[in-house]
């Protein structure tokens, strides 16, 4: 293997790694911040408002992702891009479960197989940052 080709398979191990990264601290903030968010009280029901639920849990994974990537030394906006990424799937489907075309559960799946390959485009974006 030439030294430029290792290099590069050096460079997408890393890019793997990152993303491996970003996804362990999405769900460690969702279990941290939604454990936080039950002990104050702060509850919210899925099965009832699912619009609510959806965007705590997104917050609370943002939440945990921005936190690490912050400890990374990553610039606010490839942080806020990357956080966004959990947002973004509500746009077309919150008006199709306003419209009863899914239901929360569908909702949710969707949401979630959407934002992995979201913030997967947020790093490609930024190849070199995530590096």
């Amino acid at each position: 293997m030439t030294h430029t080709a290792a290099r590069a398979h050096g460079g997408r191990l890393r890019f793997t790694l990152h993303y491996i990264e970003m996804i362990v601290a999405m769900f460690v903030g969702m279990a941290v911040f939604g454990f936080l968010r039950s002990l104050a009280g702060l509850d919210v029901s899925f099965a009832r408002e699912p619009e609510l639920g959806y965007l705590a849990m997104a917050f609370d994974m943002s939440l945990g992702m921005a936190v690490w990537m912050r400890i990374r030394g990553h610039a606010w906006r490839h942080t806020l891009e990357m956080c966004a990424a959990m947002f973004v799937p509500i746009v077309p489907l919150f008006p199709m479960l306003w419209t009863g075309l899914i239901d929360g559960d569908t909702l949710m799946i969707a949401a979630h197989v959407a934002m992995f390959p979201l913030m997967l485009g947020a790093m490609l974006l930024r190849r070199h940052d995530h590096l």
